[in-house]
């Protein structure tokens, strides 16, 4: 009878995240032995204070705070990097994988920082490296993308990515509190990141935007290179005439591939989606994402965005695969590698300009209550060649101002773009307008 292989597991960081792992791993390594034939220890653990309470149990003799160590350690042939960050998390991700080892990760903003690195280091020294927590939590997207799908080419995948926006945005429609308050309670409960615009102003979405993108497209976009948009401007007004339309607001990530031009557009901006559509009714820090492949169709994915348990979910299935590549019974592809098997897609495409990037839009603005306003505005729009669909007037309280909520027919970004900038330039607008997309996606 075969020996059964041993393999050792290294964590480095021990935040809610890392605990999760730990906890879970330990819990259910009996069952997950029996399925892929192999025996797993949980061995060593690098943390900046070994001497810190934590609530999961780890034996002293585990702990240690030399990372690089870790890293290079002969005996382990698994390394979860689950620190975050760009900087000691590159060391210690580049080293590993030097080392030859197999490299988990949840680093969103290191992958699209120096994915092209991170894979090349994994090529020279034999390694590999899986992130299925970077994108989507316990929504194993990533291997839908890379495995599930892999005969599809995809002209659109969109979602829900960010659960804090989620959550703000839904307690918004359902008790009618506004952002700020909101964001304060998020805070309280943990749900914020400690720099808070990544969350609210689109940027994590951003990073996992671009994941999905190269996964799928074979093309890194930089946040240059895309339209990003946060929720801090959103009001209850909005979300009211967003219900009236028959819509919910929730912050959505775009990526189409017009495969005709062989280009390729990301964006992350709130959006109204149809209240019909599934994505329209996440509630909480969930998470939904759907991908319109040429073969499949539309299909769909939801499930916990975030927290301890949705991520270690992920990770744990990225041990998992990680250790039927090392028992050698399991072979996958580096990312970069996989985009090789559509030759047609060997080759980066190029970015779309924005007057080919197109959408209906909802945009309100604050103006003086005074005659030929509206007027001033529909000139406005026509001369960019902009159609308006609906306009609703309201007079604001305690003010002599008036709001304007106005709908268009399809437009495009650089023509709306000019439109907004030139309506904000009127005399009669009292504040920045506010633009926002309608979601229309043909599946």
């Amino acid at each position: 009878m075969a020996e059964v292989k041993l393999i050792k597991i290294g964590i480095c960081g021990l935040g809610v995240v890392g605990q999760g792992v730990w906890k879970h791993l330990q819990r259910n390594r009996k069952l997950l032995e029996s399925r892929l034939g192999v025996k797993l220890e949980l061995a060593r653990a690098a943390v900046r204070d070994v001497d810190k309470s934590r609530s999961v149990r780890i034996p002293r003799e585990r702990l240690t705070d030399d990372v690089m160590g870790l890293a290079r350690d002969p005996d382990l042939g698994i390394v979860c990097e689950l620190m975050g960050g760009t900087g000691l998390a590159r060391e210690f991700t580049l080293a590993a994988l030097e080392a030859g080892k197999v490299v988990i990760s949840a680093n969103k903003a290191l992958l699209c920082e120096h994915g092209q690195e991170v894979f090349e280091a994994a090529r020279r020294g034999g390694g590999h490296y899986f992130f299925e927590a970077s994108v989507g939590g316990g929504i194993p997207i990533i291997k839908a993308l890379r495995e599930g799908l892999v005969a599809n080419r995809f002209k659109l995948i969109y979602g829900v990515l960010n659960g804090t926006c989620n959550y703000i945005l839904n307690r918004m429609e359902a008790e009618g509190l506004s952002f700020e308050e909101l964001l304060k309670q998020a805070r309280k409960l943990g749900y914020v990141e400690a720099d808070e615009s990544l969350d609210v102003d689109g940027l994590d979405t951003a990073h996992k935007a671009a994941i999905l993108g190269f996964l799928a497209h074979g093309r890194w976009v930089n946040l240059e290179e895309m339209l990003v948009e946060g929720i801090r401007r959103i009001t209850q007004e909005d979300i009211r005439q967003a219900a009236a339309l028959g819509y919910s607001i929730k912050l959505l990530a775009v990526i189409t591939r017009d495969f005709q031009t062989d280009r390729m557009f990301t964006r992350v901006h709130p959006a109204l989606v149809p209240r019909n559509r599934v994505l329209a009714n996440l509630t909480g820090a969930y998470n939904g994402i759907t991908l319109s492949g040429d073969i499949v169709g539309a299909t769909s994915y939801i499930g916990r965005g975030a927290g301890q348990d949705a991520t270690a979910s992920a990770v744990i299935s990225d041990i998992a695969d990680a250790a039927l590549v090392i028992k050698g019974s399991h072979r996958l592809l580096l990312p970069d590698e996989a985009l090789r098997i559509h030759e047609e897609d060997s080759r980066p495409c190029g970015i779309q300009p924005l007057e080919e990037v197109s959408s209906l839009y909802y945009l309100r603005l604050t103006v003086k209550d005074e005659p030929g306003v509206l007027a001033r505005v529909a000139t406005v729009m026509a001369e960019n060649r902009v159609s308006i669909a609906s306009v609703l007037q309201r007079e604001l309280p305690s003010s002599k101002g008036a709001s304007l909520i106005l709908t268009t027919h399809r437009s495009n970004e650089k023509d709306i773009r000019h439109a907004v900038r030139q309506l904000g330039e009127l005399e009669s607008a009292l504040e920045e307008p506010f633009l926002m997309r309608i979601a229309d996606f043909e599946e």
